[in-house]
């Protein structure tokens, strides 16, 4: 190995450290802009961007409004590449400035609810919807959902950071993070091969979580690196994959809050018809 770098006895922050997310990060929290977040009328605030963290609860909400649930919601986006996670507003949402973030105005105070697993046990259980009640089918969803939350840092700030975003490729960094991601992918298949959901035989939570991520990738649309990872052999995951894609809440709830102009998603939400003017 050439070029080995060896750390300074204390670690200090002089410089960007490039990349694609390199004007962004820094290794303090807080806000650096004072700005308010807009308000809709409906009773639930959403404040996104369309990455996979974000489409879990687009998807989720886009669900709950297909089985008739009072679910209305506003989505607002959150551009992260131009920093709006650090104005003063989002911060006192999320003070982890990171996508999604939730407020739940339908009671008699306003909810805030950050990070992507909590917002849908808290939509799934306000609603009694995707989530099991009885003890055991409970737990099994549980455990996947939070399954999915452990595990896919690793496929994105692992996997996808040094394989796809970082400004030099790393052979360490790639190989370590490549196996990784394979591991867990197999992790996936050999649970999917003996049911036809992550929790067992319906439609969850968990599969709403863990769909934008691991489906997209079993798919060949994250990364540009489906046959670096010869995605094909998980055969039962791309099943699964592709029936949760078929899904019509899932089509919509995808496409809300993309900025990127890739998918052809809309910026905002604030009604049913916002959505339906899309081919879907």
């Amino acid at each position: 190995m050439t070029d080995q770098y060896t750390p300074p006895e204390v670690w200090t922050w002089d410089k960007e450290n490039g990349g694609t997310f390199g004007a962004v990060n820094r290794p303090t929290a807080g806000a650096r802009t004072e700005r308010e977040l807009p308000t809709g009328d409906h009773p639930f605030q959403l404040y996104s961007q369309g990455t996979p963290n974000g489409q879990k609860v687009t998807i989720m909400f886009e669900e709950l409004l297909a089985a008739g649930m009072q679910s209305e919601y506003d989505a607002w986006p959150i551009r992260i590449m131009e920093g709006d996670q650090f104005s003063s507003g989002f911060v006192a949402i999320n003070p982890n400035s990171k996508i999604p973030a939730l407020v739940d105005r339908s009671g008699a105070e306003p909810i805030r609810i950050f990070e992507s697993g909590a917002i849908l046990m808290h939509l799934a259980e306000k609603f009694g919807m995707l989530l099991p009640s009885e003890t055991k089918a409970r737990a099994e969803t549980l455990s996947w959902l939070f399954w999915q939350m452990g595990s896919a840092p690793y496929l994105g700030g692992g996997f996808g950071h040094f394989y796809a975003y970082a400004p030099v490729k790393i052979e360490y960094a790639i190989d370590r993070f490549a196996m990784e991601a394979k591991r867990q992918l197999d992790v996936l298949n050999r649970n999917l091969a003996t049911r036809e959901y992550l929790a067992g035989n319906e439609y969850s939570i968990a599969d709403i979580a863990t769909w934008p991520w691991y489906g997209a990738l079993v798919m060949g649309k994250a990364y540009d690196a489906g046959t670096f990872l010869q995605v094909e052999e998980y055969e039962h995951v791309r099943r699964w994959a592709r029936m949760i894609g078929e899904r019509k809440a899932v089509r919509r709830g995808r496409l809300v809050n993309d900025v990127s102009d890739r998918v052809g998603g809309i910026a905002e939400r604030h009604e049913a018809a916002d959505l339906d003017a899309l081919d879907i």
